[in-house]
């Protein structure tokens, strides 16, 4: 069984993106991993470089900026990188660069590889997700945080990255049949310095906004504030070893007191019945679980 991971980044320098630590929780486990390195405004290509590993396939790309509208260039990049994947790969795992896996599901990833290798009627794995907000300790709880979308799938040169690259279909836009494995994605993209944040922000609104709305720009720059969440709870778990040193580099304090809510009477009731029952009511589902 051969398995390639796949990701790309650009800027990762500038914006903090935890991408060296992205790429090495699931080296173990790959054969490959192709980075589409885009063209930056920072040593980001040299960053990739710095990363001991012949496993390492980089290839540099040039984001088409006419494609930023709802986020359509970040899925152009992830096909770049999956169509660089060795042909003879069976797995593809795609990891973004905020995303990091704890290497306590390392054999469970590959053990649902194996199970499923023979199984064509299975094209992906679903992923659970805990999503890290303003720092290390909390983690969002409200419905804002999408539960699962799919990281591994498999190399039939038929499926694309869709819409602005969070999850894929078949390249005649049918959801993939997967099978949900017991194994979480940390997502780690709204835990950075509150500036470096503001700065991230600001840039995403030419991606999902107007880009020529300098009002709405410069309103959300200067009113972005961690504090104003709807619903956090601390985490209480063990981050991925390879986190360790940028945990322990953190030069900023956020707290929050998981007591306040800040959640319209709708969203409570939702989220009182997914913990009472686990279903998730208007859960957006990209996906057919087997």
């Amino acid at each position: 069984m051969k398995i390639s991971g796949f990701t790309f980044v650009r800027n990762a320098i500038k914006f903090d993106y935890p991408i060296v630590e992205a790429i090495t929780s699931i080296l173990p486990i790959c054969d490959e991993v192709v980075v589409a390195v885009g063209n930056s405004e920072d040593e980001t290509l040299a960053l990739i470089q710095s990363i001991d590993s012949s496993k390492i396939k980089i290839i540099e790309t040039v984001w088409d900026d006419s494609l930023r509208k709802g986020g359509q260039v970040l899925a152009v990049e992830t096909d770049k990188a999956l169509a660089a994947v060795s042909p003879d790969a069976d797995w593809c795992f795609y990891i973004q660069g905020d995303e990091v896996v704890h290497e306590k599901y390392l054999p469970v990833i590959k053990q649902a590889m194996q199970d499923n290798l023979h199984k064509s009627q299975v094209e992906g794995l679903l992923f659970n997700y805990t999503h890290f907000y303003g720092s290390y300790r909390y983690v969002g709880n409200a419905h804002r945080w999408y539960r699962r979308e799919i990281r591994v799938i498999r190399n039939t040169g038929k499926v694309s990255s869709y819409k602005d690259a969070q999850g894929f279909r078949t390249v005649d836009n049918q959801k993939l049949k997967v099978k949900l494995i017991d194994a979480y994605i940390y997502h780690y993209g709204w835990v950075k310095p509150p500036e470096i944040q503001r700065e991230k922000m600001k840039s995403s609104i030419n991606f999902w906004g107007d880009e020529h709305d300098v009002d709405k720009i410069q309103e959300i720059y200067e009113a972005f504030d961690y504090s104003e969440i709807d619903s956090l709870t601390l985490f209480h778990g063990t981050h991925p070893g390879v986190m360790q040193a940028r945990i322990d580099s953190v030069n900023w304090t956020f707290d929050y007191d998981i007591r306040e809510k800040k959640l319209s009477f709708k969203n409570q009731v939702k989220m009182g019945i997914e913990k009472l029952i686990g279903y998730r009511i208007g859960e957006y589902r990209n996906y057919k679980i087997v």
